[in-house]
């Protein structure tokens, strides 16, 4: 308890799924916590029930795809509590039915990724950095995505904006390091939030289950306790990286899980 006591944090789609599992453990930790979200009614939830918990908490409306909506979160961040000391940009999102191969890609939902997954990481850093200089530092903590490393059959914007994300993560490092700003990134594998719970079916779930070096699925608050190590002073001489949270997935070579299939129909 108290690893994050004293600081000021906004959590970016913090109403559900990584967002409201980072926000729930940052005040639990000891952190004041604004949850800013486009779902106003959901954001405002999740703060009643930290502060129910004995936590710090206020939920705001957030237009993530906005110039203006952003900055205004952040001043509202830092009007209601005097200062913030972190800032975790998680909004994020992709249409699979428009985010498809670079031959048959929607232009116009590449544009509105570009703009979602990367452009507001900028803006929500742009904007908070200035009020973390003021306060003696910060820690910027991004969502970025396992599809930044590794290629897929659609999802072309989506992979290409978080990759953005992980490349943008090691820039803002480097120029506002020596303002004891950092900067890190989380890259999530398969996480069950209730999105992708009521999205994939068993027979899916079943796939990535397979190539998992570990004997289960990711939960939100994998993420959230890396979020809150980030955010703490335990990270403090942790910059520019990606921490890949996947457990395992895709550490290993992609056919081992079909030449054991192999090999065990052949002992047979």
């Amino acid at each position: 308890m108290g690893r994050v006591t004293g600081k000021v944090a906004l959590v970016t789609g913090g109403a559900s799924g990584i967002g409201l599992s980072s926000a729930t453990l940052l005040a639990k930790e000891g952190a004041q916590v604004v949850i800013a979200d486009f779902n106003v009614d959901g954001a405002k939830a999740v703060a009643q029930e930290i502060k129910s918990n004995g936590g710090e908490a206020i939920g705001i409306f957030l237009d993530a795809g906005s110039e203006e909506s952003i900055k205004e979160a952040v001043e509202f961040t830092v009007n209601q509590y005097g200062s913030i000391h972190v800032l975790y940009n998680n909004v994020g999102g992709t249409n699979l039915k428009k985010d498809l191969d670079v031959v048959n890609m929607d232009l116009d939902e590449w544009d509105r990724l570009m703009n979602l997954n990367l452009k507001s990481v900028l803006l929500g850093s742009k904007f908070a950095i200035p009020h973390m200089i003021e306060a003696g530092g910060g820690s910027i903590i991004n969502t970025a995505s396992m599809a930044g490393f590794f290629s897929d059959a659609i999802r072309s914007a989506y992979g290409a904006s978080k990759a953005g994300v992980v490349n943008l993560t090691k820039y803002i490092s480097t120029q506002y390091g020596k303002n004891k700003i950092r900067c890190n990134a989380v890259a999530p594998g398969l996480i069950l939030t209730p999105a992708a719970k009521n999205n994939m079916s068993p027979e899916v779930l079943d796939i990535f289950a397979k190539f998992n070096a570990l004997p289960y699925h990711g939960e939100p608050e994998d993420i959230g306790h890396t979020v809150v190590f980030l955010a703490s002073d335990e990270s403090k001489f942790i910059t520019g990286q990606t921490i890949q949270v996947e457990g395992g997935h895709y550490i290993g070579n992609p056919s081992i899980s079909d030449f054991e299939e192999l090999m065990k129909k052949a002992q047979n």
